[in-house]
């Protein structure tokens, strides 16, 4: 039986039709996960459902596990990850409320413990990293949302910036320069980490508000909640076709 996880973010901290069996913080030579890894099934596929920022949302961006959640997963037999981002858009394309399959990460974030390679080892290791996410995972995903007749964008480069503030103006304009169309906070080192451990990795972004300077106003909470409100139904449909898939 085909193990998969998914990693909730901003706005998904439980999964839909989830049939718990049980959950359980996982300890790992890390340290612990950051929430329960709450394990059960959707339809006849066993699914550990993750929330990266913990149940009630606590943890910052720059504060969570991402090594010990990671390897947490791993140890559970657990081969695909299916993550789910709360974004802002940068480019024109990229409006609130759009759904988005990015293909590409920059990484802008610093300080965070970022790889599984960075001692005990007898020699340097490298991963490849030249296509960052699972294009078996993405054509699920993509897939699932046609089928669904739900309307997303297939690919984009997601910036990866550290947070937990948001970006000046100036900051998306680098972004967009550096050809960002999507700036969030959790991205990174996730799926760096997942590759260092084999495991096939692939994004599934909502948009909630526009980045910095794309818009007159300022950037509120309340847009953003509007926007996950109506945005995390759609998601958790795609990601319960999806799985259905695997």
């Amino acid at each position: 039986m085909t193990k998969i996880a998914v990693i909730g973010g901003t706005g998904l901290a439980a999964l839909s039709n989830i049939k718990v069996l049980n959950e359980k913080i996982h300890k790992t030579q890390y340290g612990q996960t950051d929430a329960p890894l709450v394990r059960g099934f959707l339809s006849d596929k066993e699914v550990i459902f993750l929330a990266r920022h913990g149940n009630p949302h606590v943890i910052p961006p720059h504060k969570v596990n991402y090594r010990a959640n990671i390897r947490a997963l791993k140890d559970f037999g657990i081969s695909n990850i299916i993550s789910v981002n709360a974004v802002g858009g940068i480019t024109d394309s990229m409006s609130p409320g759009s759904i988005v399959i990015p293909n590409q990460v920059i990484d802008y974030t610093y300080s965070r413990k970022h790889t599984y390679f960075d001692d005990g080892f007898d020699q340097v290791k490298h991963i490849d990293f030249t296509h960052p996410y699972s294009e078996h995972i993405r054509a699920k995903l993509i897939n699932s949302a046609n089928a669904l007749s739900i309307i997303i964008k297939s690919s984009a480069t997601y910036g990866a910036t550290q947070g937990p503030r948001l970006e000046t103006a100036a900051e998306i304009k680098r972004l967009e320069q550096d050809g960002c169309d999507l700036v969030g906070m959790t991205g990174m080192p996730e799926a760096c980490l997942a590759r260092e451990l084999d495991m096939n990795y692939a994004s599934i972004c909502l948009i909630v508000n526009w980045a910095a300077g794309k818009t007159d106003g300022i950037i509120t909470m309340e847009v953003i909640q509007r926007h996950i409100k109506s945005g995390m139904k759609e998601i958790n449909l795609i990601i319960q076709k999806a799985i259905c898939l695997f």
